[in-house]
């Protein structure tokens, strides 16, 4: 039996389903009495270092999680449930960590983006069962702004390197806490969790190479999903943003399958699109929420979900704010939702009055989920402008003229699935959102989409330089070489595509093998992710 702590923030789901697919017993804790009687402890962290030590403090978990911790039983703490190990945090001056491990948590100060977002290697600084059966150059998957600075590197077992050499795992005896996400980081993941979870097995193994720690380049698989005309989910594609054709809704495919599918196939992420409004479902029964919960028993890798995430009142008079529908969405196996159309409003509300209200979707969700929780997912259209003052909005110079002949374009945000167009500029959105607590940036380009001529490197250059968050590339893909030409013409740290995959006219496994050699990326095979031995060098 797994005790698993849950103090009811974020995806708690992905982790219980990780252990379970093991062949393990997962029992929540949500009682103190209930961490003081468990044999190995679990405890998986999301969102802010304040937050979560507040909620532990006011449901009484701190003393008992403190003796259990020094009861010598087995202890495995995920990313914020490593740093509460911990005296303080940077995050939260004022607030004591559990104080089991000397040092602190401290902020990246570096000149990469942050968070932190992406698949990582690591270093092994010392020998642990956990590494058992490992090899190769092995990449686990981190999303943090924040990690830890133990005060004795004698407890440090791993680093890893993002503009700074930090400590990515740590093992005191038989307590063990990862920066990184094993229940997110596919077949080493899981090979790194049954280690753990082994506990009669003694015998240690060191791994033949654990190096070159560089980031990853991530490619994301974008499933739009609708409700097609005999009201069953669907995943859908169409060009210019038109899903439709002749009256029908485009069927390529079950939104779970393609997911299980692109997972075996290496996607680093895997992105749900709820194109459909059921503006009209209590939240419980919102047709997503099946999808991300049979999703994540099979899929161990990030997955985001976009599409309705906003306050609304249902058919029964129930009113849901955004907070309560992202609480939903993690609580069923999503790590990271997407904000689309309602951040544009959002946006343009809070440039009208000079202020920030501090109860808009993204501040609240990334204010109790962390930053790199929310995406906003922008939809701009190319306009045309003769000179670079002509417009208020932010104007660069194009290198592809405009019909006149123009020289300068700047990108409009629209909203209602690219129907309609504002004044307010991508760039200009791409800014205001990062401040309000945004950690991504998914640019799609209205343009582009539909085209397979390669992504908008001007557009993405353009955001990617007004801010210091990660940014996704997204629409135009048409081949493997608009991945290589993105990113090396570009700092964007992820490419999405999404019906090339699906129609299979470029494989994520093929892109994978060209960019190999080419851009830094995390190694796949057929077998990695189907539950056989990975018989590739790396992962």
């Amino acid at each position: 039996m797994i005790t698993l702590l849950d103090y009811g923030a974020g995806n708690v789901r992905s982790v219980i389903n990780a252990i379970e697919s093991l062949g393990e017993t997962v029992h929540i804790a949500r009682r103190a009495e209930e961490i003081a009687g468990a044999e190995r402890l679990v405890f998986p962290g999301v969102g802010a270092f304040g937050s979560m030590m507040q909620i532990l403090n006011q449901k009484g978990y701190v003393e008992p999680l403190r003796d259990y911790l020094k009861s010598g039983r087995p202890f495995f703490g995920i990313c914020l449930g490593m740093q509460a190990l911990f005296e303080t945090s940077a995050e939260a001056f004022a607030t004591e960590g559990l104080g089991i491990l000397k040092g602190t948590v401290k902020r990246f100060d570096i000149d990469l983006a942050v968070p932190h977002i992406g698949w990582n290697g690591i270093n092994v600084k010392k020998p642990s069962r956990i590494f058992n059966g490992l090899s190769g150059n092995e990449k686990f998957y981190f999303v943090h702004s924040y990690y830890i600075a133990p005060a004795d590197d004698a407890v440090i077992l791993t680093s890893s390197d993002y503009g700074v050499e930090f400590a990515s795992s740590v093992q005191a005896g038989p307590i063990i806490g990862t920066q990184f996400h094993p229940e997110k980081s596919g077949r080493a993941g899981q090979l790194l969790l049954a280690n753990f979870l082994a506990v009669d097995r003694t015998k240690v193994t060191p791994p033949e190479i654990l190096t070159g720690t560089k980031l990853a380049k991530r490619i994301i698989a974008c499933l739009d999903v609708r409700s097609n005309d005999q009201g069953d989910l669907v995943v859908t594609k169409g060009d210019q943003y038109d899903v439709r054709e002749e009256g029908i809704v485009r069927n390529l495919g079950k939104p779970v399958e393609l997911a299980e599918r692109y997972y075996r196939e290496g996607a680093d992420e895997i992105t749900f699109l709820n194109i459909t409004g059921f503006r009209d479902f209590p939240l419980e029964d919102m047709p997503m929420i099946a999808v991300l919960k049979q999703t994540s028993q099979h899929v161990f890798v990030p997955l985001t979900i976009g599409g309705g995430i906003r306050d609304y009142t249902d058919a029964n008079g129930r009113t849901y704010t955004a907070l309560e529908v992202a609480a939903e969405y993690f609580r069923s196996g999503a790590d990271k939702v997407s904000i689309g159309s309602d951040a544009v409003l959002i946006v343009e509300e809070c440039l009208r009055t000079g202020e920030k209200t501090g109860q808009s979707a993204i501040e609240t969700i990334s204010r109790v989920y962390g930053n790199q929780a929310v995406v906003i997912s922008v939809d701009p259209r190319r306009v045309y402008v003769p000179s670079p003052d002509a417009v208020e909005q932010h104007v660069i110079a194009t290198a592809i003229p405009g019909p006149s002949g123009e020289a300068y374009c700047w990108y409009q945000c629209t909203i209602k699935g690219g129907r309609e167009g504002r004044d307010l500029d991508a760039v200009t959105l791409a800014k205001a959102c990062e401040e309000l607590g945004a950690g991504e940036i998914l640019l799609n380009c209205i343009d582009k989409d539909g085209t397979n001529s390669g992504f908008d490197i001007e557009l993405i250059n353009a955001v990617k330089q007004a801010v210091t968050i990660p940014v996704i590339a997204s629409s135009g893909a048409g081949n493997a070489q608009h991945f290589e030409e993105v990113f090396r013409r570009t700092a964007a740290e992820a490419a999405l595509a999404a019906g090339i995959f699906h129609r299979r006219e470029v494989p994520i496994d093929a892109v994978k093998t060209y960019l190999d050699g080419k851009v830094e990326i995390r190694k796949t095979d057929r077998n990695e992710n189907g539950g056989g031995p990975c018989n590739a060098p790396g992962n």
